[in-house]
């Protein structure tokens, strides 16, 4: 088959087995490197992903996707807002809410984030229902003043299910005394775990109806949350519900990306920082492909000088070189991604084999919450350290290449 000369070449120096054994262990020192580097890139990554989604799927199943709640007072005309919500396609569920700030005390004293539900309707929007360990969200009946805590919440207040806690809400009452803030006591009708701790620590949830009670809200709410089919919609299905009431006064939107927007910042430039700075592996290989391309050059300077006198000329030199310290790269990243694939897809089984073997627990659960080590293996991620591995072989090629191709024939073949 016909392969231009410098392919040809470049293929045959690949192949071949070199006088120089030192070059030849550069060269796989550089296939190694470039590899070992795609493969920690790849693996580290998907780590991340995994881990990042872990923490936001954890979030999202006890908050909602978008809310859409009144700028001013209590928002009194929802049962329109929920009927209107739901009939968008893109919406899976609506229900009403009311939130406020309260001190909740037990034996000890903790602010937290006192959620107004409704039992039946709750289920719509998230998942708390499958998150009480102890006692039932069907407690929550209206008129019995029952509580629901997150888990770490109850064990820093002191209390169990069947106890009760006072909660100080941050609205005031006039008494003859003064203002004085509003206090409740409710009974703790369960314990719900989320997995994620500033949920179960900041938040306890009660019947909707007992905080419109307590707060003097009559028949008004907080806002609507909503559950959406594709949560990356939740801006804009937000904004589209806002608009379909403006007639009813003004209304304040916001989503889960707004919501939790330094968390999922923080993380994302985690991920960028972690991605640089593994990045130096693949340059480490990429330098040793310099030297080893380096040290080929100066061993085939007769070679060079041959063809150039058989009327190759200077490009067809750099290409030869360029040809064969490319395909150097190239088997690196295929390795490389191979490898980290595999890594990746296995990573946890590796996991429990080295706590097995060495009687160690590297991600307690009641230290993490999680169980098993998460990973996300994203297409867009493997593209894009294929990419960047191929690109620093490719420049890698440049300079010895440039060298090669300045090679005097006449000098090259004075001693020969």
């Amino acid at each position: 088959m016909f392969k231009p000369i410098p392919v040809a070449i470049g293929l045959r120096y690949l192949r071949a087995k070199r006088r120089n054994g030192f070059i030849s262990f550069i060269s796989m020192a550089s296939i190694l490197g470039i590899a070992l580097g795609v493969t920690v890139l790849i693996t580290t990554l998907s780590v991340m992903s995994g881990f990042q989604r872990e923490i936001r799927d954890r979030m999202l199943q006890m908050t909602a996707h978008a809310t859409v709640s009144a700028a001013g007072e209590a928002m009194t005309d929802w049962p329109q807002a929920v009927d209107t919500a739901m009939r968008d396609p893109r919406v899976a569920g609506a229900a009403p809410y009311v939130d406020v700030q309260a001190l909740i005390s037990g034996v000890r004293r903790q602010p937290a984030v006192v959620r107004g539900v409704v039992p039946s309707e709750e289920r719509e929007v998230s998942v708390l229902a499958d998150k009480v360990t102890a006692g039932s969200i069907d407690a929550l009946v209206p008129g019995e003043f029952n509580i629901l805590l997150g888990s770490e919440l109850a064990i820093w207040l002191g209390v169990g299910v069947g106890d009760s806690v006072v909660v100080m809400l941050g609205e005031t009452q006039s008494t003859p005394l003064g203002a004085m803030p509003q206090l409740k006591r409710f009974q703790v009708a369960g314990i719900f775990e989320a997995g994620y701790n500033e949920i179960d620590k900041g938040l306890a949830v009660a019947s909707m109806a007992d905080l419109q009670r307590v707060l003097r809200m009559g028949d008004g709410v907080t806002g609507v949350r909503l559950r959406l089919h594709d949560m990356d919609q939740s801006w804009a299905v937000a904004r589209d519900l806002a608009e379909n009431l403006r007639g009813q006064g003004l209304y304040r939107i916001s989503d889960w990306t707004s919501e939790n927007a330094n968390l999922y910042h923080s993380l994302k430039m985690e991920k960028t920082v972690m991605g640089i700075l593994l990045s130096l592996i693949i340059a480490m290989g990429a330098f040793n492909l310099v030297s080893s391309q380096v040290m080929l050059v100066t061993d085939k300077q007769a070679d060079i000088a041959i063809l150039r006198t058989l009327g190759l000329t200077p490009r067809g030199v750099m290409g030869v070189f360029m040809v064969q310290g490319s395909l150097i790269g190239i088997i690196g990243t295929v390795l490389g991604v191979i490898g980290g694939i595999l890594l990746t897809i296995n990573l946890e089984r590796l996991l429990g084999l080295i706590e097995s073997t060495f009687n160690v627990t590297l991600l307690p659960s009641d230290v993490y919450y999680i169980t098993g080590l998460p990973y996300d293996l994203q297409g867009s991620d493997v593209l894009v350290i294929a990419c960047v591995a191929l690109t620093m072989s490719f420049l890698a090629t440049l300079y010895p290449a440039w060298r090669a191709a300045r090679t005097d024939p006449a000098e090259a073949l004075r001693y020969e």
